[in-house]
């Protein structure tokens, strides 16, 4: 019992860290999304999976004088009529901007579902399966990497997806509703974007046809989403029926995209099998070094060993491979007897400082995990920005993408190195918070926290120095807590820097800039 007394309490602290991240407290009451810039060639900038922004056709929408169109004219006059308290709450909160409000309904998934399965009776642990999502564990357990590839693939459809909603935009320039009918209000702002198809309904279409493979528990209350976006977009004037049918259709088309890449990408096989599971330590011990094992009692297997292999959207597997740096001390030398020791005295007196940056940077169960972490300090400062719909996707998915690739480089060199975490290597180290179920070098605290900074240094560059100063505190929080060796921190932060510059040169040539 006196194991457990330690996580429980660092668990505690946790939780309440995790409360005081609340997704919604910074953005709730938000007015409704006017860009500066409302990014009219957009229909021209580089997607990511498509090959060309007219991939899936579009049909031309009826003219404005149709009676057909008449009708859809009238269905927003008979909303706008008989407006309800909660319809107004719909409109103002969606009309923050959609690609906005689906990332926090990201973040709030991932922190619903970021909890490892306990054991069986005979020590065993089970694991959640995607093909039987709905019996315990529940599936997914939305670990690091897990979340890290959930935002990959949302933000980056998200914006293929907008890319060619902006091409039809512009080839058929259907005008909005309120203005082609005067008496009709427009509730949730106005726009010189054309109409057809609806960019809120193409982002509903493409998000919501990929949390429900990834959140398959969710798909309720996913699709309620759906509709209350799509309602209020019609009830507010800014699209009729038509546009959002033509929208979520080619959302769902460009999803799709995703979900084949996605069947195909090795996530699948990530955990590995006890085979696996132990040739990572007869292979570590042949090199006679100390192996990396669990410190959970009973012992876990390891989280997500094959990571590594996952097939990414920026680095290839032979760019992955040259972001290995040079391997950590032995674990027989006087430089690792030192990093032990060092480790040692950073958590035998810790200071009120110390636990209060170790809490901030936790991310650990029950939260958005660092990727979501990164995700959400990003949001703050976009919205500041006034950026367009597409651009807020473009965006998004250059940090995740870069988190995605981040994740496969850090757990393709931890399970490379397969190097004991301090805890293993002196039993007198207490953490200041939970022990991770994987190897120690290199950090993925750090590595995320690079890859991050950089692209977003490169977004938002009145931020720059900000953001470099948060990812060298994230990194620092992880020897503060006692869980690694400050090379392991070090090194994981310039790699993340590299991860993170394959995301800039991307930017670069996308049009975008």
């Amino acid at each position: 019992m006196q194991r457990h007394a330690p996580i429980f309490f660092v668990l505690a602290l946790v939780a309440f860290a995790a409360c005081n991240k609340s997704v919604s407290n910074v953005t709730d009451n938000l007015p409704a999304l006017t860009p500066g810039n409302e990014d009219l060639n957009a229909g021209t900038w580089k997607p990511v999976l498509l090959t060309r922004p007219d991939t899936f056709a579009v049909a031309t929408p009826v003219a404005t004088s149709n009676a057909a169109y008449t009708a859809d004219l009238n269905e927003i006059k008979a909303y706008q009529h008989n407006l309800t308290g909660d319809m107004k709450a719909q409109i103002s909160y969606w009309s923050a901007g959609h690609v906005f409000r689906w990332n926090q309904i990201m973040l709030e998934l991932v922190t619903k579902y970021n909890l490892p399965p306990y054991q069986n009776a005979d020590g065993s642990y089970p694991v959640p399966s995607a093909a039987n999502p709905f019996a315990y564990p529940n599936f997914p357990f939305s670990n690091p990497p897990y979340a890290a590839r959930a935002y990959a693939y949302v933000t980056a459809a998200q914006y293929d997806a907008l890319v060619a909603c902006w091409h039809y935009k512009t080839l058929y320039n259907r005008p909005r509703p309120y203005q082609v009918d005067s008496t009709i209000q427009a509730l949730a702002g106005k726009t010189t974007l054309s109409s057809y198809p609806s960019e809120g309904a193409v982002v509903a279409g493409a998000t919501a046809e990929l949390m429900q493979l990834l959140f398959p528990d969710e798909i309720a209350n996913i699709q309620q989403k759906l509709s209350q976006e799509e309602l209020a977009l019609i009830a507010s004037g800014s699209a009729t029926r038509s546009d959002i049918t033509a929208g979520e259709a080619l959302g769902r088309q460009v999803a799709d995209v995703y979900l084949a890449r996605g069947r195909a990408d090795n996530a699948g096989k990530a955990g590995g099998t006890p085979a696996n599971w132990t040739s990572f330590v007869t292979t570590t011990e042949a090199e006679s070094q100390i192996p990396w094992l669990s410190l959970e009692y009973p012992a876990r297997p390891p989280m997500l060993p094959l990571f590594g292999k996952v097939k990414g959207f920026l680095c290839d597997s032979a760019a992955i491979i040259a972001l290995r740096p040079s391997p950590p001390p032995s674990t027989n030398s006087a430089d690792m007897t030192a990093a032990v020791q060092a480790a040692y005295n950073t958590v035998k007196n810790p200071t009120r400082a110390q636990m209060t940056t170790v809490q901030f940077w936790a991310d650990g169960v029950s939260t958005y995990t660092p990727p979501g972490h990164w995700n959400y300090i990003a949001e703050k400062d976009f919205v500041k920005q006034n950026y367009s719909e597409v651009r807020w996707a473009r965006n998004l998915a250059l940090l995740n993408m870069a988190e995605m690739d981040a994740a496969i480089s850090c757990w393709d060199i931890k399970y490379f190195y397969f190097n004991p975490r301090p805890t293993q290597m002196d039993a007198r180290i207490k953490t200041l918070t939970g022990i991770p179920n994987f190897p120690s070098y290199v950090s993925g605290h750090a590595m995320f926290s690079g890859a991050a900074s950089t692209i977003l240094a490169h977004l938002v560059p009145s931020r720059a120095s900000d953001y470099m100063s948060m990812s060298q505190d994230a990194a620092n929080s992880r020897v503060l807590a006692g869980i690694h060796y400050a090379i392991d921190c070090q090194v994981g932060l310039t790699v993340g820097q590299h991860v993170g510059n394959y995301a800039v040169q991307r930017a670069m040539t996308d049009g975008a800039e």
